[in-house]
């Protein structure tokens, strides 16, 4: 093992010297090896209160405290720091300052740091065998790092906000996501998706931040639409198209399945077109192979009300590449009288549906967003709780889905 003036010079340990360093190895096959540095302030230099910062002289007393660092040649690093407490004429008795280390923390700032780093990748129980901790002290060390960089967002700028649920838990146990959708920015994460629930988000914008919000993009679920008109006067409502074409597929496309087969039952082969064609109906025609597209058609042919909504179905989504909101209102009209003239109930009813909606149909006109992003939000929380075998810490699981997606830039 290298000298002490030699772990000196690799240290980095500014403003202190190295009094002695021992190896220990131990020959069990689990138990890592340790390398101790003791370490002891320069007397020489000035001192400053880790408190308030001020400049120093008295000393009070002398404390010892047990420190981790980075490992080093293959051994697990353990300082013993020497520290003083100084009297201070603003804090009483304080700790001096370590520029290296945090003033009542366990391990370096460069080892939390490190830390940090990887369990952004890497599971956390993997980190904690890595480093020799235990994986509270590595989920503290995280989530110590994350309430500094992460605690209060930058809202300044906000004016489009996505707004989105996601499930936390089996049994109907919600959290909203709140991001800017065109930066991917995570701006807030709370439990539950009720009026009150994301009312936090609001009052942490504030009154101004609230009026210069100019759209807001979302499912048709109405808490999180009357929270955004109770407090963003200048605000748009933007329905998303991927959700209003889930619910189309579900509400209509489905239901007109079930009851065609349900009628069908009498007519064996007109039943068996039907039977199994789910995710045939609601699936993008495009990316169907050839042997299925020739199976749409004939079933499309076959039966009329299939036909009816499966054309207008692809039609509607039609409406969401309008830039003038003129165009998109006329194109409405002539879909909204198609599926009235249909005779089929469920686009009907969910025609009506959609008519009571208009305005934040036509809104993706002049605000062309979606939330999509959202989707993959959610997709990436699936692969965090996986990471860590779920969370019961609530607040560190969302900060960790903020520092996921930080935003970018363009």
């Amino acid at each position: 093992m290298p000298g002490k003036e030699y772990i000196a010079e690799l240290g980095g340990w500014q403003g202190f010297t190295v009094g002695s360093c021992n190896r220990y190895d131990v020959s069990a096959r689990d138990v890592p090896s340790e390398i101790w540095v003791e370490l002891y302030p320069d007397q020489s230099l000035p001192v400053f209160c880790s408190g308030c910062g001020a400049p120093v002289k008295k000393v009070h007393d002398w404390v010892e405290r047990w420190v981790r660092d980075l490992p080093a040649w293959g051994a697990q690093t353990a300082l013993l720091v020497h520290l003083r407490r100084m009297k201070c004429g603003q804090c009483g008795t304080a700790l001096e300052e370590v520029p290296w280390l945090l003033p009542y923390a366990r391990v370096t700032k460069r080892l939390a740091e490190d830390v940090a780093r990887m369990c952004r990748d890497i599971p956390i129980k993997r980190v904690a065998e890595h480093y020799g901790l235990s994986w509270d002290r590595v989920k503290r060390i995280h989530k110590a790092y994350l309430m500094e960089k992460f605690a209060v967002p930058d809202l300044s700028n906000v004016t489009e906000i996505g707004i989105d649920e996601f499930s936390i838990r089996k049994g109907h146990q919600y959290a909203t996501v709140i991001l800017e959708p065109r930066t991917r920015r995570v701006l807030w994460v709370g439990r539950g998706r009720k009026r009150e629930d994301i009312r936090p988000f609001f009052e942490l914008l504030g009154k101004a931040g609230c009026e210069q919000i100019q759209a807001a993009v979302m499912d048709m679920w109405e808490p999180f639409e009357q929270e955004v008109r109770a407090h963003c006067p200048n605000a748009r409502i933007v329905y998303d198209f991927f959700h209003i074409k889930s619910n189309y597929g579900r509400e209509v496309v489905d239901r007109v399945r079930v009851d065609e087969a349900n009628r069908l039952k009498s007519e064996k082969s007109e039943r068996a077109l039907v039977k199994g064609t789910k995710w045939l109906l609601l699936g993008n025609k495009t990316n169907l192979k050839r042997e299925d597209r020739v199976r749409l058609t004939e079933l499309l042919a076959a039966n009329k009300p299939l036909a009816k909504v499966h054309i207008l179905k692809e039609d509607l989504a039609q409406l969401w590449q309008y830039s003038y909101e003129g165009a998109a209102e006329n194109f409405w009209k002539d879909w909204y009288k198609r599926a009235m003239y249909s005779q089929v109930e469920p686009l009907k009813t969910f025609a009506r549906k959609l008519k009571a909606r208009l305005s934040g149909i036509l809104a993706h006109c002049k605000h062309p967003l979606n939330t999509s992003v959202i989707e993959g939000v959610n997709n990436k929380i699936k692969v965090i709780k996986r990471m860590a075998y779920g969370f019961r810490d609530d607040e560190y699981f969302f900060l960790r889905i903020r520092e996921a997606f930080p935003g970018k830039c363009g």
